[in-house]
């Protein structure tokens, strides 16, 4: 019984540890990238939901624009994992990245099925400091 404490403290540590490596995948970040249907759109949104992280991909390419939910969206330490599910007519294909988050990057390798595998970079699009206009001070 003298352990318990110590497993609740390291259950406690790992799951924090967990949620602060998700809030850093958490925003918006887009990417440009050749493929063999030519060059894609992508802005990918992830956001924690609890202890769960959520997501959605919005792209543009030769086949058309959309989105499409991203699932099992998975980051462990530096590695980050997910699944978008593309819809071709009736045909559901599931297009899986694996990678790296390093800071403001998404570095990932994206396998369409039996199709292809593509390497890009996303980079996290950064929320301008708004800041209101100062007003000049009336004339005297």
């Amino acid at each position: 019984m003298k352990h318990r404490p110590l497993l609740t403290l390291a259950a406690l540590f790992l799951t924090t540890w967990s949620l602060a490596h998700a809030a850093g995948l958490a925003g918006k970040w887009t990417a440009e990238f050749d493929t063999q249907i030519g060059v894609q759109k992508y802005t990918y949104e992830f956001a924690t939901d609890g202890d769960k992280l959520t997501g959605k991909a919005t792209f543009d390419h030769s086949m058309g624009k959309g989105e499409a939910p991203l699932k099992d969206i998975r980051i462990k330490g530096d590695d980050v994992s997910f699944v978008e599910t593309a819809k071709f007519d009736s045909n559901e294909l599931a297009i899986t990245y694996t990678g790296k988050l390093a800071g403001d990057e998404l570095k990932l390798t994206r396998v369409v099925g039996d199709f292809a595998t593509e390497q890009l970079v996303a980079k996290r699009v950064k929320v301008a400091d708004a800041k209101p206009d100062a007003k000049p001070a009336p004339a005297k």
